[in-house]
């Protein structure tokens, strides 16, 4: 009895995502409006939400509201890895992905693991909309059956710690909480740090109680999450500047109209952008509001961190075979071409 029950509360956000599509797909096509379905893992006052909030103001004005979204926040139709496995099964329509979150599906999705991956956001820009960002698409595309419409994102990742960082040798022994991806643990372990895996909810308590020296963020969630108040050192490493990838199911994708598929495209395009400042905006606000509240800011010396990650990395990323993808994002130049 009690497996029955906990393999129906593992299914149930999938048993929801496939109530809502048979609804929106009892719906006619262009003869009147159509809703679509939109589920994403953030609560409604952060940038996923305002930026999926947009793609639906987009799509409906350029579809006259013959196409709509009703947006599904704060992991009500389950987790990030659960919604994109919906989308691969047609049951979910839209969702906002942290590629970190999707390895297990999409091979390529784990090229976005690689720190020291962009030389500044203008690189990082450019290697997304350019060449490397339309072949990861297309080969997440053909690995999974969800199409991304377009890259969000933006925000830069350092380094927060209970103790000063004067400088790298501070990094030693550090116990750092990472995501558990090869590329990044290896990064790191490179980097004398000791990486820690722990659930994000768990964070500020271990943090409070010495389990964890210091974990990986971005200025916006570092403030959100509160870290600062027991971890009060952030090292600008600026090894990582976050993606996001806004998905369609393929199904749905199909399922629309070649008037519709370059409706729904146009939207996502012009969000892209929105999201993009949005998330830039964040960062540096963020950043200001933790200087207010009493964190210190560290630099980093960046290009021996490089140096020193390189080898360990490299043997990754071949075994990994990523390697073409990566030659094709450093050889990307301002321009946006390799």
């Amino acid at each position: 009895m009690t497996s029955c029950l906990s393999t129906l509360r593992r299914s149930f956000p999938l048993l929801l995502a496939l109530m809502f599509l048979g609804l929106s797909l009892l719906a006619p096509s262009r003869a009147g409006a159509r809703e679509l379905i939109f589920g994403h893992g953030a609560t409604e006052e952060t940038a996923y939400h305002a930026s999926a909030e947009r793609f639906g103001e987009l799509l409906k004005e350029k579809s006259n509201g013959e196409l709509s979204v009703n947006i599904y926040s704060n992991s009500v139709l389950g987790h990030e890895t659960e919604m994109f496995e919906q989308q691969t099964a047609g049951a979910l329509d839209f969702s906002i992905v942290n590629p970190g979150l999707i390895s297990e599906f999409s091979h390529t999705a784990s090229i976005f693991s690689i720190p020291f991956l962009y030389r500044d956001i203008d690189h990082w820009k450019h290697v997304l909309d350019g060449e490397a960002g339309r072949e990861i698409a297309r080969r997440i595309e053909a690995e999974t059956g969800v199409k991304v419409l377009a890259y969000y994102g933006g925000s830069t990742r350092q380094i927060v710690s209970t103790r000063p960082l004067e400088s790298l040798d501070d990094l030693k022994g550090m116990k750092l909480r990472t995501n558990p991806t090869r590329p990044v643990v290896t990064a790191w372990a490179a980097l004398g740090t000791r990486p820690t895996v722990m659930a994000y909810h768990e964070i500020y308590t271990g943090l409070q109680l010495g389990a964890i020296d210091g974990l990986l963020n971005e200025a916006e969630w570092i403030y959100r999450m509160r870290f600062h108040e027991v971890a009060s050192h952030i090292g600008l490493s600026e090894h990582d500047i976050t993606v996001r990838l806004l998905t369609v199911s393929s199904q749905t994708w199909q399922s629309l109209t070649p008037e519709e598929q370059r409706e729904v495209q146009a939207a996502a395009d012009e969000s892209e952008q929105y999201a993009r400042d949005l998330q830039i905006r964040l960062d540096k606000e963020s950043r200001e509001k933790l200087k207010e509240e009493g964190a210190t800011f560290y630099p980093m010396d960046r290009e021996r961190m490089q140096a020193m990650v390189a080898e360990p990395l490299g043997k990754v990323i071949d075994d990994m075979g990523l390697r073409d993808l990566y030659n094709l994002i450093i050889n990307t130049d301002q321009g946006g071409a390799p």
